[in-house]
């Protein structure tokens, strides 16, 4: 019972000249929140937990979400190009940096709004409640944005 279908991969749908750019926006909001998500929710945690003020938690979890969301955006395209990482990074830190540049400010803003930073504590039920919703929404957000980067060609779908 293991497998889920994973041999359809090949018949993978939507890359032809008829690609859904909303689809293709959706994965590339998905790569980018989940790096964004990564670096934010560390820094949040070391925020939290090393008693940093709210402007440097925000601080700590956007160059952490950066880096992260850069990475897991850089590493496919590395493997399918060959290219290396600067040029990689070269490829997409416009397009990136604004999806992860829209998600950081609405995820630091809704968390900022719903006291996820002022919990001190990373075992308080609000921190992850706030950081939640500030996900859910940043998601919404960043993919109309993302959408857009694609049609304008600013930035590649994976």
């Amino acid at each position: 019972m293991h497998d889920h279908g994973h041999h359809h991969s090949h018949d993978h749908a939507g890359h032809g000249p008829h690609h859904n750019q909303w689809t293709a926006a959706a994965h590339a909001t998905l790569h980018c929140s989940i790096g964004c998500i990564i670096g934010e929710t560390v820094g949040l945690m070391l925020g939290t937990t090393l008693h940093f003020s709210q402007v440097e938690s925000m601080a700590v979890s956007t160059v952490l979400a950066y880096c992260a969301g850069f990475t897991l955006a850089a590493t496919p395209l590395m493997r399918r190009t060959g290219l290396s990482l600067g040029a990689a990074l070269g490829a997409i830190w416009i397009g990136e940096g604004i999806s992860i540049g829209v998600m950081e400010i609405v995820m630091n803003a809704i968390d900022y709004q719903m006291g996820g930073m002022r919990t001190g504590s990373i075992f308080n039920m609000r921190f992850w409640a706030a950081l939640a919703v500030a996900t859910a929404v940043a998601f919404v957000i960043a993919w109309p944005v993302n959408a857009w980067l694609i049609a304008k060609k600013i930035k590649e779908h994976h």
